[in-house]
């Protein structure tokens, strides 16, 4: 019985447009902005904040956030460390894909260990990328618990949650610091676009 071909077999096909002549296209210079921190620390909120910003500033973008994507092209994946780590895999990888296609993708994962976020930071390779950290206390994230996740998980009615049964590891040097205990999502939306027309001024030098 023959082999399924294996990795070393295939290859990328130069295709005639590469990806500055599709951010030619759209005007823009795409970029990666990975927001990472507890769950209700206020990724989403400034992500959303963000983006609606840049949309009406004439950018074209897309959110790919935790629970969506979860629903979707991450619904066979469970919590495990190992699951965690194929579930910023993914989300690395359609990112990337998303950023050749000219478009400022901010992507919403806890995404709790290093190594993983390192990972999303090399996949996007020469593209821009941003590690976000929207930092709040475990005590203020447990206060605001929109979705009351913190609760069940205290019960113990969540395994493996993120700062309570399972460790979140901070950034050690992040490109954006955000501690939402003091700093609002417009002021955190604002520090995040001026990274963005810093990161485009170098772009275009």
């Amino acid at each position: 019985m023959a082999n399924e071909p294996s990795t070393s077999e295939l290859y990328a096909h130069g295709f005639r447009v590469p990806p500055e002549a599709r951010a030619r296209l759209l005007r823009q210079t795409p970029a990666i902005l990975w927001f990472t921190g507890l769950s209700a620390a206020g990724k989403s909120a400034i992500a959303d904040t963000v983006e609606a910003r840049l949309h009406t500033a004439g950018r074209l973008t897309y959110i790919l956030d935790g629970d969506s994507v979860r629903l979707g092209l991450c619904k066979d994946l469970g919590f495990t460390d190992a699951d965690r780590h194929e579930n910023v895999r993914r989300v690395a990888e359609v990112a990337k894909l998303m950023a050749d296609a000219g478009i400022v993708v901010l992507v919403c994962l806890i995404s709790p260990f290093r190594r993983d976020r390192e990972l999303a930071r090399s996949t996007a390779g020469r593209r821009n990328f941003a590690e976000i950290h929207v930092h709040a206390s475990l005590a203020a994230a447990e206060a605001r618990d929109p979705k009351g996740l913190y609760r069940l998980a205290r019960r113990g009615a969540i395994q493996r949650f993120t700062g309570i049964d399972s460790p979140y590891e901070a950034p050690t040097d992040p490109d954006v610091f955000i501690d939402t205990c003091c700093k609002s999502i417009d002021e955190g939306a604002d520090m995040v676009l001026n990274w963005l027309r810093s990161s485009d001024r170098c772009h275009h030098s």
